[in-house]
């Protein structure tokens, strides 16, 4: 608990037998609840998970939007906060997250990469990919957003009875950040934050998935 709010954690995992056991150790002892939600994959991860206190559930059909809505289905806490399970992302930084959350008196917390400080963390493909979704978000739905496509964010459970999420890959991450800017009551916030290169293998495929990305943006953004 942090501060009378009780907190989960929630990684989506696809062989990440090597990144989830760092993650999983820089875990703050405030977190009340971690879900592991392992998408099929052929390594150890659930084993590791499982033995360093992780609830972890299972999710047979592949996508990281699918990942993410049965780890949504199984959270209890107050606040959640979602990160990868390739150490990319600081989990020693969720009190620093949970404190701008806080104080900011937002109700979705949005973690920017930008600006990468960590040149070893993302390649100029990516770069540039993620800067021009942003900017293509940012345009069809009048609000900047810096980092559209950041998989770190700290928001209020509460806030998923009212998302329509419909997403089931990667365009899930900017999903849910439209839900959340388009909210009629919930205050939007973004904050930057320390990223770092990943464990393991990359998974992501710049070009269909920034075609996919771009392409779910315009849908989601004309079929309002």
């Amino acid at each position: 608990m942090y501060k009378g709010q009780t907190i989960t954690v929630i990684i989506p995992c696809l062989n990440e037998e090597e990144g989830i056991a760092l993650v999983l150790r820089d875990m703050p002892e405030f977190v009340d609840e971690v879900i592991v939600v392992d998408n099929n994959s052929t390594d150890s991860t659930h084993l590791v998970a499982a033995s360093m206190g992780a609830k972890v559930v299972h999710e047979p059909i592949p996508g990281y939007g699918r990942s993410y809505k049965r780890g949504f289905a199984e959270a209890t806490g107050d606040i959640i906060i979602t990160l990868d399970g390739d150490h990319s992302y600081p989990v020693n930084g969720i009190s620093y997250l949970l404190e701008a959350f806080l104080h900011l008196q937002v109700d979705f917390l949005n973690a920017s990469r930008f600006p990468v400080r960590d040149k070893r963390a993302m390649s100029m493909k990516h770069l540039m990919g993620n800067l021009l979704l942003s900017a293509a978000m940012s345009l069809l739905f009048f609000r900047w957003v810096r980092d559209s496509q950041s998989g770190m964010w700290v928001f209020r459970r509460a806030l998923l009875k009212d998302m329509k999420l419909e997403a089931e890959g990667m365009a899930f991450s900017e999903e849910i950040k439209i839900e959340a800017l388009l909210h009629k009551t919930a205050r939007f916030g973004e904050i930057s934050i320390l990223y770092t290169s990943r464990m393991g293998e990359i998974k992501l495929n710049p070009w269909r998935d920034g075609i996919l990305n771009l392409w779910f943006l315009a849908r989601k953004r004309f079929a309002r």
